[in-house]
């Protein structure tokens, strides 16, 4: 099985209400995303994805988070915009990118800092 993780980055801020502490004010982080593909196959030019192609995809995902407000965009409407949720979104949107390709989303890490991450892999049947 061969896997391949491109890291991008995006700043954006938000609040987290009700979890009590600092996170229930206005604050921001500069988030780092690490995304994982996996497959058995390469191509024929010996490539399992072109980096450029997975770079294009989480960018274009990342331009609608990068320098919000997370709290303010429809994907975010009636739950916490926590970096759970941030990760989750980021799986979802790229899951359906591969759909059909032969490969697999192995699971999105998004980084708040440099000392604190999560990882979504999504639902296991």
């Amino acid at each position: 099985m061969y896997e391949v993780t491109i890291k991008k980055s995006f700043s954006a801020a938000h609040v987290l209400p009700e979890i009590g502490g600092k996170c229930e004010a206005l604050h921001g982080h500069n988030f780092a995303v690490e995304v994982t593909v996996a497959g058995p196959e390469l191509d024929a030019q010996g490539m399992l994805i072109d980096f450029r192609v997975l770079k294009g995809w989480l960018n274009e995902i990342l331009d609608g988070l990068d320098h919000k407000y997370l709290n303010d965009l429809e994907i975010f409407r009636g739950v916490n915009p926590s970096s759970e949720q941030v990760a989750r979104h980021i799986h979802d949107r790229l899951s359906g990118r591969l759909a059909g390709s032969g490969l697999c989303l192995q699971g999105v890490t998004v980084w708040e800092s440099d000392n604190a991450r999560v990882a979504y892999r999504g639902v296991v049947p």
